[in-house]
């Protein structure tokens, strides 16, 4: 189930800021809306990350779910209650050091 909060607080949005810092630039990647809530997405215009209040969430391939899920605090992200989306882990900030590394493997599952 989701972690609820009133929505981003700094930390989310430097969290997702340098996600953008390292990835839009270089052709490949834009940033954009998601759910109403900020995202990274392909050219192509399918989206792999998005930030959900302070969290992320990253559209992961499988063998990458269960090093996701294995963090504290990763699940599955639930938009709405009994809605999963199983392809999709939210990460909380706490393991920031693993963005770049999420958000390259949840970019090689959209062409």
């Amino acid at each position: 189930m989701p972690r609820s909060q009133d929505g981003p607080t700094p930390v989310g949005d430097e969290r997702f800021d340098a996600l953008v810092d390292l990835l839009v630039g270089t052709g490949e990647f834009h940033a954009g809306k998601m759910f109403g809530a900020r995202g990274l997405k392909r050219t192509s215009g399918k989206f792999f990350v998005a930030q959900i209040d302070d969290d992320l969430i990253f559209k992961l391939p499988p063998g990458e779910h269960a090093e996701a899920w294995a963090l504290e605090g990763g699940v599955v992200f639930e938009p709405m209650e009994g809605r999963p989306m199983k392809q999709w882990v939210q990460v909380p900030p706490a393991h920031a050091r693993f963005d770049e590394s999420l958000a390259r493997a949840a970019a090689t599952t959209i062409a």
